[in-house]
């Protein structure tokens, strides 16, 4: 993923700084959903000395790529996926914050009869479940 994001990145004219490639890294290293502060917590681990606007202005150029996707968690908090720039939803596992990606499921007949019945014209949507991942049901199971 992360070889995908700098190409795109690239093509899109931004600048390859250090520091954006490091970050690059860091976030193609990732599992699941991660919070611009994880993100800042782990270039300070590893002594980066990479500041807090250069982590928010590189989610929101891959978020302008399609190259991660914001989520709005149920806690409040937001955080950030990477994903591939194509149109999807994504599932989220509010223990261990795997995600899954899936295709339409029959959002576009909803959004279609929405439109119908309000007289809007919808330009885009999104979709974001929040659950228990299988793995995770599987965990809390075996310690009951």
């Amino acid at each position: 993923m992360t070889t995908e994001m700098l190409t795109a990145l690239d093509q899109a004219g931004v600048r390859l700084t250090g520091p954006r490639r490091q970050l690059t890294e860091l976030i193609g290293r990732r599992q699941g959903h991660f919070t611009a502060a994880e993100l800042l917590d782990d270039a300070e681990r590893r002594r980066l000395g990479i500041g807090r606007a250069t982590v928010f202005r590189l989610l929101e150029l891959l978020a302008e790529q399609s190259l991660v996707e914001r989520l709005d968690l149920p806690d409040g908090r937001h955080a950030y996926i990477p994903c591939e720039p194509t149109h999807h939803h994504h599932l989220v596992c509010l223990n261990c914050g795997t995600s899954t990606d899936v295709g339409d499921c029959g959002i576009d007949a909803v959004t279609t009869e929405a439109a119908r019945r309000s007289g809007f014209e919808i330009q885009q949507h999104r979709l974001e479940l929040f659950g228990t991942c299988p793995d995770c049901q599987s965990k809390k199971r075996v310690k009951r």
